[in-house]
């Protein structure tokens, strides 16, 4: 789902302030003198958060002290558990390329 004010924030960086009327999930937004912007429901529907991976993977990573036992075990038998971890963390939350 589209968070509609960070998308319009991020393609509108003119806008300094962002309304939504009657809650219809259509927005208003206004530059610094007040003039108003005229804002593509489509463009802000198809808007991806860059950063929407970063939290995603933050949610999956395991807690530090599990990862630290995970590194700490690693070195002690010789094995990838906690390398395994990050790597499907971030191979199931790509980063966009642009």
């Amino acid at each position: 789902m589209v968070d509609k004010l960070r998308a319009i924030n991020a393609l509108y960086p003119n806008a300094v302030s962002v309304e939504e009327i009657d809650t219809t999930d259509t927005y208003i937004a206004k530059d610094e003198n007040g003039n108003v912007i005229e804002v593509d429901d489509a463009l802000v529907d198809a808007w991806q958060d860059p950063e929407a991976y970063a939290f995603a993977r933050q949610i999956e990573y395991a807690p530090l002290k599990e990862q630290l036992d995970m590194l700490y075990w690693d070195k002690m038998n010789n094995t990838t558990t906690w390398q395994d971890h990050i790597t499907e963390v971030k191979t199931n939350n790509p980063k966009p390329t642009e």
